[in-house]
């Protein structure tokens, strides 16, 4: 039975990929910190690694431990990671410093599985092709203008440069599905009868039904692919509006006021609530780098090597995703 360990097995992505590899009856190893939540990972068949990434001697001690009782793992999907910090530095130190830790660590202890997996993310590109709408290539020079992007570039150019490392790379654009939380804001806004968006030039959207990245993620392993990076979306291409609408048409079709604010109004709310959250040491969800994606006119990109390479086909378009997550939201209770 092949072993597979998925970092950040507790979060919205990891979670999920847990429950595909158990189907597919892999040898499952949820890496998870000490204080992380086991509530998605109920399945008695999970087992669980207790992983120390913010210290290197003490994840060395666990990596090594756990070589010496049960051997290297087959397959490492490392999706452990931050979204939002109390300070940009930490995207830095967690996104880059910490992944870079782990993988020196695996070549160190001779851990270094048939495919190490690293969930990266669109964002490592920035705003590029803006002035024609074009789809977004791998062979485009990436310009993140956000700490997270610009994190997760250094993590998968520190990955690629690794000679013979057996890496695959997928990055993904606007993730959703149950249990994801920042979209869960909006559908909370347009229960209470208000969309909110920003901007007035046309922007194209994308996205990618947390279920379809699950799905890419073992037919790469499948293929055994090796030394490739690939963008994940659904294929089509939505305007701003088409995602509120879907939730709205989910909840009953509420009556919904929708605003839409210009950009620097967008901008200087930002940065006040970032400053805020600063003095009392928290994250905020709007910030300069949540301004900036927002801002972001186009999120098309290039999936043709991911479906011609793999056979990708993705199984939800916007409608069926939002269908099912908001069903979810409603059974579990959050809306």
């Amino acid at each position: 039975m092949a072993s597979i360990l998925i970092t950040g097995a507790s979060g919205f992505i990891g979670s999920f990929i847990v429950e595909e590899a158990l189907r597919r009856r892999f040898s499952v190893w949820a890496g998870v910190r000490a204080s992380s939540s086991k509530k998605y990972l109920s399945d008695e068949k999970v087992q669980f690694l207790e992983l120390n990434f913010a210290h290197p001697h003490a994840l060395r001690a666990q990596l090594a431990e756990h070589q010496k009782t049960c051997g290297k793992f087959d397959y490492i999907v490392h999706c452990a990671g931050v979204t939002k910090c109390k300070d940009k530095q930490e995207f830095d130190r967690v996104n880059y410093l910490q992944t870079k830790s782990f993988v020196d660590l695996l070549g160190e202890l001779e851990m270094v599985p048939k495919q190490f997996i690293y969930l990266s993310t669109l964002s490592v590109y920035g705003p590029v092709r803006e002035h024609d709408y074009s789809p977004i290539r791998d062979s485009d020079t990436p310009a993140p203008n956000t700490a997270y992007g610009l994190s997760k570039l250094k993590a998968e150019r520190y990955i690629q440069r690794i000679p013979g490392f057996p890496y695959v790379i997928y990055r993904p654009t606007g993730v959703y599905g149950p249990r994801e939380t920042d979209y869960f804001l909006m559908a909370k806004s347009i229960q209470s009868h208000l969309d909110f968006s920003v901007g007035f030039r046309r922007q194209d959207i994308t996205f990618i039904y947390v279920k379809d990245i699950v799905q890419a993620i073992f037919l790469g392993i499948e293929k055994e692919i090796s030394g490739r990076a690939y963008f994940l979306a659904d294929g089509k291409v939505y305007q701003s509006r088409t995602f509120s609408d879907l939730i709205q048409k989910e909840l009953g079709s509420p009556f919904v006021i929708h605003l839409k604010c210009p950009l620097i109004v967008l901008k200087a709310i930002s940065l006040l609530a970032e400053f805020a959250a600063s003095l009392f040491g928290k994250s905020s969800t709007l910030n300069s780098d949540k301004y900036k994606i927002m801002k972001q006119r186009n999120w098309q990109c290039d999936t043709a090597p991911v479906i011609d390479e793999l056979g990708f086909t993705p199984q939800y378009d916007l409608e069926r995703g939002v269908k099912e997550t908001i069903a979810w939201y409603k059974k579990e209770g959050w809306l």
